[in-house]
């Protein structure tokens, strides 16, 4: 595989920067500072990574103009940009490996109704079923399955062992990664006389444009209306979505977060790592879960919010568990009765102290 080499002028131009230093310079990878050699490219994204960089022996730094001021007299050749961090998003793609295969392999199997691009690519064991729809060049990894009714958009990227059903249809520029299944079965069951009773699911999903779904993830389909990610919403590993549910656009989600049927997420979210969300809920945009916040209520205004008791050193959180036990066990009235009586107390003293003045 030939490494690719690009010069200091082209990746300006790539980032709309401002160039200082020599042109042509030339580098073939992106590195941290830490790892870099004469051969790289990296980026300084705040004053506390300054002693790193003057140190770094990368060719080339991503910085803003008030960083490059600093590091003038260690470094030659600087992109000036106002975001470094976004640069060094932009450049990954340049310099990231592209799968750029076409056509079918032979051990596919592929239903004669689908309809699948010309331009698209899919893996050995593959299997795609009736009437789908694959588009332009979207790239299927071995051993995918797809079944009867999915509509995969342009240039998607689906990896091994990803299942999608349900009659799902996922937009253009969409990323699922590996052992995700999408379109499966919602939790549904009616109880009566001590037994569930499984209710049919008879929803889709429907994901937009520009969303990516990391591994190992679960997204329902709806029991009758869809469930659906709109443009732009990030998942991350291990995320169970159930049906029915509504994912807002731009919404990120962490890993081993889970959402519960019927609830509606607002756009440009974070559910930070191990977040559990209740069914039936409905949450504004804007709005912030710091990790493990377990959500029971709606919420109506963005903002950050937290649940959950914060780290200790075991034994005094072991102190603490049991003050909340003894506490759990007091009734409120008395605590209110106990309160009442220590503020009668201090206005009693206080007025002594001012007599006595």
């Amino acid at each position: 595989m030939i490494q690719r080499s690009y010069t200091l002028k082209d990746l300006t131009s790539l980032v709309h920067g401002e160039l200082i230093g020599q042109p042509e310079t030339k580098v073939s990878g992106l590195s941290s500072l830490e790892q870099a050699t004469l051969q790289h490219i990296s980026f300084v994204n705040g004053e506390k990574y300054l002693e790193q960089a003057a140190v770094s022996q990368a060719a080339i730094l991503i910085v803003t103009r008030e960083l490059q001021v600093q590091l003038t007299t260690t470094h030659q050749n600087f992109i000036i940009v106002d975001n470094p961090y976004l640069a060094f998003a932009i450049l990954t793609h340049v310099f990231e490996i592209k799968k750029t295969d076409v056509g079918i392999e032979s051990t596919a199997q592929i239903h004669p109704s689908a309809i699948i691009s010309d331009s698209a690519y899919i893996g050995h064991y593959v299997v795609i079923g009736e009437d789908c729809v694959i588009g332009d060049e979207t790239f299927i990894e071995s051993h995918a399955k797809i079944d009867d009714g999915v509509e995969i958009g342009k240039k998607c990227f689906i990896d091994s062992h990803v299942t999608i059903t349900g009659f799902s249809k996922l937009g253009n520029n969409v990323r699922v990664h590996a052992n995700t299944v999408i379109g499966s079965e919602g939790f549904g069951f009616a109880p009566y006389q001590g037994k569930w009773h499984r209710i049919a699911q008879l929803g889709s999903v429907k994901i937009g444009n520009n969303v990516r779904i990391g591994s190992n993830c679960s997204i329902d389909r709806g029991a009758l209306d869809d469930t659906i990610l709109e443009d732009g919403v990030i998942v991350d590993n291990l995320v169970q979505i159930a049906h029915n549910v509504r994912i807002g656009e731009n919404t990120a989600i962490a890993a081993k977060t889970g959402i519960a049927g019927s609830t509606t997420i607002g756009k440009n979210c974070i559910l930070a790592g191990a977040c559990g969300v209740a069914g039936h809920l409905n949450i504004a945009d804007n709005v912030t879960f710091t990790a493990m916040s377990m959500v029971t209520k709606s919420i109506f205004e963005a903002g950050t919010y937290s649940s959950g008791t914060g780290l200790f050193e075991s034994g005094h959180w072991r102190r603490t568990v049991v003050r909340l036990r003894q506490l759990a066990d007091v009734p409120l009235t008395q605590i209110v009765k106990r309160l009442d009586h220590i503020q009668t107390r201090i206005e009693s003293l206080e007025s002594t102290f001012n007599m006595r003045k």
